[in-house]
């Protein structure tokens, strides 16, 4: 009877923590967290996945559930994890949006903003669209299978119980919050080029020649250009953005190993 109590205590032991890497993974990466997916359905999903993996890991020693401060630290730990896998992700979905911002400013549509249930706050027209454009993107590449293939991946250099806290998880955020942002500014600058350019040369005619409307042939101006830098934009996004997401994956990979197994 002892021995049946320390077996069912090692399988929930492992299983609640698998499912705290896995749950965190499907809270907050992009497909899978979305707020159109009810609660109920994103907390099924982590339940299955979670109930395929336990049994392939009940077999290693598994953090004693009566020692609650190391159960605790583990279990936080889990969740940095699967955070870090799907929270990367997003940055570099939500750094799209940039460049439909900046499109926006520079082109004089800011002010048709919509609302995003997963902001919670509204968002210029422009950034929605890019968003889903990568977010399709994300879909078509398998980015959704990748980031799955990832989590598992961690199972076997990282098995429940033996996660770490370490300064690496807070690096590998950065660099993707600086490539999200260096991909957005990237993918707008040839909008942003090209309005610069427009708003000077129709400033210097509104100078040397004060007779012709300069606001009224400017508004027209101005939306030709900017329709035609969002059609560059969408192609640089285009082709940026499957390499840049191929990187994030590689290095959300690298991080999690530990020091003895990376390469």
């Amino acid at each position: 009877m002892i021995a049946l109590e320390k077996l069912l205590l090692v399988q929930l032991g492992t299983f609640t923590l698998v499912v705290a890497r896995v749950g965190a993974l499907v809270m907050s990466a992009p497909i899978f967290g979305s707020r159109g997916i009810p609660l109920i359905g994103r907390a099924l999903i982590a339940i299955m996945i979670s109930l395929l993996v336990t049994p392939l890991l009940a077999t290693q020693s598994a953090v004693d559930m009566t020692h609650m401060l190391v159960f605790s630290k583990h279990l936080i730990s889990e969740l940095l994890i699967g955070l870090l896998l799907g929270f990367g992700i997003t940055i570099l979905l939500n750094g799209v949006q940039i460049t439909g911002q900046l499109i926006s400013q520079l082109g004089g549509t800011a002010l048709a903003d919509v609302f995003d249930p997963n902001l919670d706050e509204n968002v210029s027209v422009f950034s929605q669209l890019f968003y889903f454009l990568t977010l399709t993107m994300f879909v078509l590449l398998g980015g959704h299978r990748l980031a799955i293939d990832a989590l598992l991946d961690t199972f076997k250099h990282l098995p429940p119980g033996e996660a770490f806290l370490g300064v690496t998880y807070v690096e590998a955020l950065t660099t993707l919050l600086g490539q999200s942002f260096v991909l957005g500014v990237r993918a707008a600058a040839p909008a942003m080029t090209a309005l610069l350019l427009a708003t000077l040369v129709l400033g210097l005619i509104g100078r040397t020649l004060p007779q012709i409307n300069v606001l009224a042939v400017g508004f027209g101006v101005n939306s030709l250009i900017t329709l035609g830098g969002l059609f560059t934009s969408l192609g640089v996004i285009a082709w940026a953005f499957p390499q840049q997401t191929g990187i994030a994956i590689d290095l959300l990979r690298t991080t999690l190993l530990p020091v003895d197994a990376s390469p």
